[in-house]
């Protein structure tokens, strides 16, 4: 959008409020009209009428409406644009110059009119609506973005997407398979016979992961809130209640970390819990539910994102995260205590924490030198159980436990367990992770007495799964930044006198 800070642009908007005063004046006010019952879409009439002849004619009648796009001649000819495609409208030479002439004038580019007319194509062959009425709908008194090359400010792109959808086709091409993609899950786990809920989103303490909350206050019970950085705790708890064997939650999570190409304060994602199953249950659904998204999204399976090919065919590649830190850094940690973990890994370059206990080590280790090797979609499993407060310790390997994250692009986009089920268990790491915090850890999780208290209702074997929507987004649409695929991201308010064609204000780096 082009701020109104330099003369053209003050004069633009002075021109199209005088057009609207001239409207009002004939009796034709946009922003009061009756409501315009379309009969088609723009993409419907190309459909329907796709046999038509150049120079064929009909005597159907179409109602259809969008924003205008381009005006030739004086109005003769205008494309609008619905949410489908462009169609062209044709209206009269003698209607041009005579009796329409002062509506033809007061209409701009961004203008939203509705027309009805009969149906035809042109002589060079395109598909085109004479119209018998023209109805101004809405007056854009803002110029279209960039005339419609878009906007080439990325702060303003994202501070008003509703400018860079109109003029933007590569952005509502972005978002629409986003939307389809989340539809296309949805259904998949429906038909999975998982039922969808709802859980709070504010918490009287923040749980389910491990991450720094939002903090806000209820006024009229007095007590501070947590915006919900998982909705882990509540799904788990509906499903020892009874409510169903399989849950999922399609929603909004918060988190008051930093802001980067692949995170946003409030993400969307998707967790699910299946009773009576574990993580080997949940790898499946977790390959079956991305590859219907991916198809949902591009129509297969490989998809094409920067320079590689991700191919989410099921089966994906399976290794532990020992077994990849070996591979990767050439580093063995099985069976090494705190102090020589941290030895081998500074040996390796890898950086850790003077105090890093070994699950911290195995976890820097597989950050540092892993990560950045995973393309292909991977599950790491086996992950170190002092960074998994809420699995279920590997019964062969207690100091592992049993729990995988998927990674595709270097990126986590999936985390699931087998989910620890004892509430003697759990309370003990609830503590440790409080001795965490005590000890200036402030993403550890606390003490959840409600859950340990859900849980000694009897906690029945559990698989959960939870997958990133964003990210998995940003992989089935090429995108390079979360930004795309979020509609409105988080962006620092523009102050007053701020220059509107500044760079990206937003933090991301």
């Amino acid at each position: 959008m082009t701020e109104p800070t330099s003369q053209d642009a003050t004069g633009e908007r002075a021109s199209r409020e005088a057009k609207l005063t001239a409207l009002r004046q004939m009796g034709l006010d946009p922003y009061n009209q009756p409501k315009f019952p379309k009969s088609h879409k723009n993409e419907a009439v190309h459909a329907a009428y796709a046999h038509l002849q150049p120079d064929e004619r009909t005597e159907d009648s179409v109602a259809v409406a969008g924003r205008v796009m381009a005006i030739r001649n004086s109005g003769l000819f205008i494309d609008i644009l619905d949410d489908t495609v462009k169609l062209q409208v044709y209206t009269p030479k003698d209607r041009v110059q005579g009796e329409w002439a002062p509506l033809l004038k007061a209409l701009d580019l961004g203008d939203i009119i509705g027309v009805r007319g009969t149906v035809r194509r042109t002589k060079r062959g395109e598909i085109t609506v004479d119209s018998t009425d023209i109805v101004v709908l809405a007056k854009a008194l803002e110029p279209p973005p960039e005339k419609w090359h878009g906007l080439k400010n990325v702060e303003q792109r994202y501070r008003h997407r509703e400018y860079d959808l109109i003029g933007n086709e590569d952005s509502r091409t972005t978002l629409r398979t986003r939307f389809r993609m989340i539809q296309a899950v949805r259904r998949f786990l429906t038909d999975e016979s998982f039922l969808e809920v709802e859980t709070p989103m504010l918490h009287t303490i923040p749980g389910g992961a491990i991450a720094k909350p939002f903090i806000t206050h209820h006024n009229a019970l007095d007590i501070p809130l947590f915006m919900r950085i998982a909705p882990e705790l509540h799904l788990k708890r509906l499903v020892i209640g009874g409510l169903s064997e399989k849950v999922f939650e399609i929603n909004r999570c918060f988190r008051n970390e930093g802001i980067s190409p692949r995170h946003n304060p409030e993400f969307t994602t998707i967790e699910l819990y299946q009773a009576y199953a574990d993580y080997a249950d949940m790898m499946d659904i977790a390959e079956r539910t991305i590859a219907a998204a991916a198809i949902a999204a591009t129509g297969g399976t490989k998809v094409k994102f920067g320079e590689h090919e991700l191919d989410f065919t099921p089966p994906f590649r399976r290794a532990t995260m020992l077994d990849l830190i070996e591979e990767h850094a050439g580093v063995k940690l099985e069976g090494l205590n705190d102090e020589a973990a941290r030895a081998a890994a500074k040996a390796a370059g890898i950086a850790v924490e003077p105090k890093a206990s070994w699950g911290k080590v195995v976890e820097a280790c597989f950050e540092q030198k892993v990560e950045p090797n995973l393309i292909q979609p991977t599950h790491v499993v086996e992950l170190p159980k002092a960074i998994s407060p809420l699995a279920k310790a590997n019964h062969a390997r207690p100091h592992v436990a049993d729990r995988f994250e998927t990674f595709c692009n270097t990126w986590e986009i999936a985390n699931a367990f087998s989910e620890l089920a004892d509430p003697q268990e759990q309370r003990a790491r609830f503590e440790a992770q409080q001795t965490q915090r005590d000890e200036g850890d402030d993403e550890a999780h606390r003490i959840d007495e409600d859950f340990l208290k859900a849980q000694s209702a009897g906690m029945m074997p559990m698989g959960g799964l939870g997958i990133g929507i964003d990210r998995l987004a940003m992989l089935l649409t090429n995108s390079a930044t979360i930004r795309e695929v979020i509609a409105f991201p988080t962006l620092r308010p523009r102050h007053d006198g701020e220059d509107a064609q500044g760079g990206d204000t937003g933090g991301e780096g």
